[in-house]
């Protein structure tokens, strides 16, 4: 699938609209609602990479910034870092990963600090299913009326668990991603709080502080602020990483 990414335009919104819909061959109302959550916005999705170019040079020449990206590819190539453990270092930041590698980095080379409520795994619980079915015992007893009874089956419910995680990309395009519940929070040594939910909010505000050249953005915690950016033909629930590619690519091309 190809997605064609809308972003940091600088037109009134309505003449933007105008074009978008010129485009697609919709109506102006259409894209105003694509365009309602800002900047930047999936505007359209296509299965042919020809015509998915053809809408994002046709905006560019409009002078509305436009990147095409390719889903297959953005997951066949990203590698990531899941940290297990980490320590605030005074000039770099160590993590090791959850197969026990080590690395070190250097806050100056800390390019995006990106949040979002991700899935981070499942849970299971046991539980119990109440059905009726039919008694021959109760229906004798009754004359031939047909009876049921009560029966009561234990089962294994499988629950999706999600929560926050932090993304951390550097200049040289390295992603590190720190999942809330799955962390070992040990090398904050005095610092460290009673509860998880203390602890990453204690790792996000120092990272902050360590790599003030980084760029902070934690729209993607909002649901609905995910599912605007990624327009409808993708599900929030499992098409996160592309939410993060979209919106780490924009923000650096802002940035540029």
């Amino acid at each position: 699938m190809y997605l064609v990414v809308l972003h940091d335009w600088k037109m009134e919104e309505g003449a933007v609209a105008m074009f978008v819909a010129e485009k697609l061959g919709t109506v102006a109302f259409e894209a105003c609602q694509k365009l309602a959550g800002g900047s930047p916005v999936v505007i359209a999705t296509f299965a042919d990479q020809d015509h998915a170019c053809a809408l994002v040079d046709g905006l560019t020449q409009e002078g509305l910034p436009a990147f095409l990206i390719d889903t297959e590819v953005v997951r066949k190539n990203q590698s990531a870092c899941y940290v297990h453990r980490f320590a605030l270092g005074e000039e770099a930041l160590k993590v090791e990963s959850r197969d026990g590698e080590s690395c070190r980095i250097e806050y100056g080379t800390i390019d995006l600090l990106l949040v979002a409520i991700c899935k981070a795994g499942e849970i299971q619980t046991k539980g119990t299913e109440t059905s009726r079915k039919f008694s021959l015992g109760k229906t004798l007893l009754a004359g031939g009326l047909p009876m049921t009874k009560q029966v009561k089956t234990d089962k294994i419910v499988t629950v999706e668990e999600r929560d926050e995680s932090l993304w951390l990309y550097t200049h040289e395009r390295a992603l590190f991603i720190f999942d809330r519940p799955l962390m070992n929070y040990a090398g904050l040594g005095e610092a460290m709080q009673l509860t998880r939910d203390l602890n990453f909010a204690y790792l996000k505000k120092n990272l902050k502080r360590l790599a003030p050249g980084a760029r902070f953005d934690d729209r993607l915690l909002k649901r609905a602020a995910m599912i605007r950016l990624i327009g409808p033909a993708l599900n929030p629930e499992v098409d996160y990483d592309l939410a993060f590619e979209i919106l780490s690519r924009s923000l650096r091309l802002k940035g540029s």
